[in-house]
């Protein structure tokens, strides 16, 4: 990789904040257009045109994210100095359509959660960590990542809250509801007592659980709860957590602030899960919804 690049992704993680994730998405992405046409920070207008040719066979999605990667580097190299131009404008801009969340029914989060406490009540530490897991998700719509690198000292002691490194670095208080307190509390009891580790779901020596085990874990407990384990994820069940507070009357920005997201438009997708609770409010609430056309 060259040096501007490398220098790029220093500015990303010093300047901006970006997560460990965000950069190596970013440094692959950059990798492979810099083994395609050469230095980014010499390319000429036409070798970063034949990029559209190298991602032909990708999906809309990964297009504008290496197209994303790329323009944010040049106007980055314009900003240094390298470059008197900017290239970008020769880049693929596919249109894309946001996919619509999946969301878990009421009935399937009951089975889940009914087998999980099922297999809890025995005490053994794996099942009542899993509970303690599936609560925070569902109760708190955290990220794998959030929750899986949870410090001990984010756990409340008196307050329902918990503290939540988000993306970039961000720091947000999350209420707890008194379902997942119980279930942590179980599991605080149970943890293992490792000095070493200071994550609340501790794996290995020093380390946490990873978020590849976290979705084994819950897609298992969903193939014995008699779910389809192809749909469900972590994701979906913070997508449950969010479609199921709109659904109970939550306000939207109060979603985007539990959620930790930096734009509201991001929150808005979940919108649409609660149009039918919409159109029931207009009909029973409008002034007009209670006449008759022959009044």
């Amino acid at each position: 990789m060259s040096a501007s690049t490398e220098a790029f992704l220093a500015m990303l993680a010093a300047e901006r904040g970006a997560a460990l994730n965000t950069l190596a998405a970013y440094r692959r992405d950059l990798e492979q257009a810099e083994e395609a046409i050469g230095d980014l920070s010499q390319a000429d207008r036409d070798a970063v045109a034949t990029l559209a040719g190298e991602w032909a066979s990708l999906a809309p999605a990964s297009v504008a994210r290496k197209a994303s990667a790329l323009r944010q580097f040049f106007g980055f190299a314009v900003d240094e100095g390298w470059r008197q131009d900017d290239p970008s404008g020769a880049l693929p801009a596919p249109r894309l359509r946001r996919p619509l969340p999946k969301v878990m029914g009421h009935d399937q989060i009951a089975a889940l959660f009914e087998r999980a406490e099922d297999e809890a009540s025995s005490e053994d530490p794996k099942a009542v960590r899993l509970l303690a897991l599936i609560e925070l998700l569902y109760g708190s719509g955290l990220r794998a990542t959030e929750l899986v690198s949870l410090p001990l000292n984010a756990v409340p002691r008196d307050a329902p809250f918990l503290t939540v490194t988000g993306k970039g670095g961000t720091t947000r208080l999350v209420p707890v509801g008194g379902r997942a307190l119980v279930a942590v509390g179980r599991w605080l009891a149970l943890r293992p007592q490792t000095p070493t580790s200071r994550y609340l779901f501790p794996s290995g020596k020093a380390g946490h659980l990873s978020r590849v085990r976290l979705f084994q874990l819950l897609k298992d407990l969903a193939a014995r709860a008699g779910l389809d384990p192809a749909a469900i994820s972590p994701h979906v069940l913070r997508h449950a957590f969010a479609t199921h507070l709109l659904e109970g009357g939550a306000d939207l920005r109060v979603l985007q602030t539990l959620l930790g997201h930096a734009d509201i438009s991001t929150t808005q997708i979940y919108t649409h899960v609660d149009a039918a609770r919409l159109v029931a409010l207009v009909n029973s609430r409008h002034p007009l919804a209670t006449r008759t056309t022959s009044d």
